[in-house]
């Protein structure tokens, strides 16, 4: 088919680099502008921009769709479909008219559940046992489109949102290649019972709470690997916490109940964290071992939730 894509990180462009090997020609690829990234902060071209580049298909990355130009500019293409993954700009109805087959998205949820910008990491800090992708019809409201194709998947007891979205970027990729080889295909329209939204993560949210019990902590910690980390505070510094599970344990919200080579065991509101990866302010995400060396902590000491505790 003759296609237009429509994406920004990596989750997107593992599925434009399988659309490619299924043999479709992709007519134009949308991405996110550059962005300034890394130490020198130089432009940074997006993981599909550079996955587009490779395989010498024309990229266009335009602020905005609203404007008769860029309209113009997707218009002038001919395309049967357009697929959206992770594209991060609003597609008015006029791109959404435009190709015979529509704009079809591929979201890293099992739709109505996680409706918007962050389904990964709010599957996680909900406990959810399954995720999954669905291949939708996209329509105006924030994916609130029929779905053509959906799959689930388990959640594992230590997956991160760095795992997790390793898995749906592969499963999504799989999904739109089926999907596109199967056009047209029923929409099935999304129940209006079990809606809920996804909304953005905010740095804030990353802040632990030891008055929670462990298993929401795991979850916690889980959910914000790799960004933006779940964050702690000791002796008034930071630390992030990469790597931990919930066992036995009581006392003092935040104190340290045992320490040995392998890990850090933290009291919280209901059992403990055994904490086994962790970094402190302009450091290396460190195991404990390392990180003791560098940073000795004794039992009774207390790691705390804001810079006032």
């Amino acid at each position: 088919m003759r296609l237009i894509f429509a994406g920004t990180p990596e989750f997107a462009a593992q599925a434009l680099a399988a659309i490619i090997a299924a043999g479709h020609e992709v007519a134009l690829v949308l991405t996110q502008p550059d962005r300034p990234a890394g130490r020198g902060m130089t432009l940074q071209p997006s993981a599909v921009k550079q996955v587009a580049l490779k395989h010498g298909l024309a990229v266009f990355q335009p602020p905005s769709l609203k404007d008769g130009a860029a309209q113009a500019r997707l218009a002038a293409v001919d395309a049967e479909a357009m697929v959206v993954a992770a594209y991060g700009l609003i597609l008015p109805q006029a791109a959404l008219d435009l190709p015979r087959f529509g704009c079809l998205n591929i979201h890293a949820s099992l739709l109505p559940r996680w409706r918007g910008a962050a389904p990964i990491q709010r599957a996680l800090l909900a406990g959810d046992s399954e995720s999954g992708v669905c291949v939708m019809q996209m329509e105006a409201g924030l994916d609130t489109g029929p779905v053509l194709l959906r799959e689930a998947l388990a959640i594992a007891a230590d997956d991160t949102a760095a795992t997790l979205h390793d898995k749906l970027a592969a499963l999504g990729a799989r999904l739109i290649v089926d999907v596109l080889e199967r056009l047209p295909l029923p929409a099935v329209a999304q129940p209006d019972a079990g809606v809920t939204y996804a909304h953005k993560i905010e740095k804030h949210e990353a802040l632990i709470d030891w008055n929670h019990p462990a298993a929401e902590l795991d979850r916690h910690i889980r959910a914000f690997n790799p960004f933006p980390g779940a964050q702690t505070r000791f002796a008034g510094q930071p630390v992030k916490l990469w790597r931990a599970v919930p066992i036995a344990g009581n006392g003092e919200p935040g104190s340290i109940l045992a320490i040995d080579r392998r890990q850090i065991v933290i009291a919280c509101g209901d059992g403990a964290l055994a904490v086994s990866e962790l970094q402190k302010a302009g450091g290396k995400r460190l195991p404990v071992a390392q990180f003791l060396a560098g940073h000795p902590l004794q039992v009774g000491q207390r790691f705390s939730y804001s810079p006032g505790q």
